[in-house]
């Protein structure tokens, strides 16, 4: 059971914080020379300006199409981390102990455990990828020697680190689920044999079955 809840505490906390790394726009971060006051955060979805006096500004993309190739799949592969998140939070919440549902079924709640931890795994890995490949191409384009030390580099945001405590919480959640869900088995009570009458012997040597009401008639 406390293998289940921290399973399922850290699938939460991994969903809920893939979520915010999708729509949030602190993926990259930019700070310009000529004017120290003024930081450019990029994200998926759009490109924020925070000036000296507070004022955030922001611009979507432009089309689709036009975006770099990993912020196109970056965006696809979070919107899939996102759905199969939520629905491997509900399949292996099906399958605790502590709910009712499907109780006189064990073998069913073994199932929606195992299913749901490993929808939560695959979440966990739809969002390490696009993270650490917009962080690996960020990380190509700050040291790129072709490009003026004069210019400004993009350095990681706040997100990406969020990103990657979102997919190792998916994860970790997803694995203590599905091992949650094998011990469980294996520590099931058998189920009770029949009742067997007791056997006699008839005169004949044969093996006859006693009944309770008839027991006293055999001499």
């Amino acid at each position: 059971a406390k293998a289940q809840a921290g399973g399922m505490l850290l699938a939460l906390l991994g969903w809920v914080s893939s979520c915010v790394t999708t729509f949030v726009p602190l993926w990259k971060n930019l700070n310009l020379d000529l004017n120290e006051l003024e930081v450019w955060n990029m994200g998926l979805w759009q490109v924020c300006i925070t000036q000296e006096e507070g004022v955030v500004e922001c611009q979507a993309h432009g089309s689709f199409l036009a975006l770099p190739p990993e912020l196109r799949i970056s965006r696809l592969l979070m919107c899939i981390s996102n759905g199969l998140g939520l629905l491997g939070c509900l399949l292996a919440a099906l399958g605790l102990e502590g709910w009712r549902a499907c109780e006189d079924k064990p073998g069913q709640k073994q199932r929606l455990l195992l299913a749901g931890g490993a929808v939560l795994g695959t979440a966990g890995i739809t969002t390490l990828v696009p993270v650490s490949w917009v962080a690996y191409n960020t990380v190509l384009d700050f040291w790129d020697e072709t490009v003026p030390d004069i210019v400004p580099r993009w350095e990681f945001g706040e997100a990406t680190f969020l990103g990657w405590f979102a997919g190792a919480f998916l994860a970790a959640g997803g694995m203590l689920l599905a091992c949650s869900a094998r011990s469980t088995s294996t520590t099931m009570p058998p189920a009770p044999a029949g009742h067997q009458p007791p056997i006699t012997r008839g005169p004949a040597g044969g093996h006859h079955h006693l009944h309770p009401k008839n027991a006293d008639l055999v001499i």
